[in-house]
């Protein structure tokens, strides 16, 4: 009989084995028996605490969304001033935070990424990733520009923070955590300066949208 207490330990250890194991052989080649001997454990204890490899990957993916989020809140709860701005950098930095740019994290990211498209469950776990990373941008640049252009904001914070990451990822070298920051943080101040441009009345749509509606409205 298990341990009392011994199942978070177990599940932590498999999680780690299964980066420790992505990062050498890739996900494809990263068996059961490699990552049950990564772990130390046997291979039945994979099946007892994840059923099979698929709720394993799941759970590690999951673990490396959670240092994620953690990674994002520490900085938020540590601001000194409650501004967009300052949570948007925060927001920012926690995307490249050393949890997320380390070989294992990153060769599980993109394994990930691409098993996500055939695999419901991971699929999910992606939809809600990018939910999250798009609703606090959007909140944030809410607090200064119409509704419209925060969306628009989000929407291109979002995939250049992303971009940037895979860029790094792929590049074979370091990451280069100070130059993908600055180049985000560049966006995000040209977004924000925008509050300054923009008519007291702005559009919550664009322009043809708006029209469009007047259209259909007025016959």
């Amino acid at each position: 009989m298990p341990k009392v207490g011994m199942q978070p330990i177990r599940r932590q250890q498999l999680i780690e084995a299964t980066l420790q194991a992505v990062d050498q052989v890739g996900l494809g080649d990263a068996s059961i028996a490699l990552i049950a001997r990564l772990a130390g454990v046997s291979n039945g204890i994979i099946s007892h605490y994840f059923q099979d490899k698929n709720g394993l990957i799941a759970a590690t993916m999951s673990y490396v969304m959670k240092m994620l989020g953690e990674g994002v809140n520490v900085r938020r709860e540590a601001l000194q001033e409650d501004t967009p701005r300052a949570h948007l950098l925060a927001i920012i930095e926690g995307n490249f935070d050393a949890s997320q740019v380390n070989g294992p994290a990153m060769k599980t990211w993109l394994a990930f990424w691409a098993s996500s498209m055939h695999q419901p469950s991971l699929h999910r776990l992606q939809r809600i990733n990018d939910h999250r990373l798009y609703s606090n941008l959007c909140c944030q640049f809410r607090r200064v520009l119409p509704l419209y252009h925060a969306r628009k904001a989000a929407r291109g914070l979002a995939a250049l923070i992303d971009g940037l990451w895979l860029r790094g990822a792929l590049s074979g070298d370091g990451f280069d955590t100070e130059q993908a920051i600055r180049i985000a943080c560049e966006y995000m101040d040209l977004q924000l300066a925008k509050q300054h441009n923009l008519p007291p009345q702005a559009a919550e749509e664009p322009p043809a949208t708006l029209a469009l509606k007047a259209g259909m409205r007025g016959g």
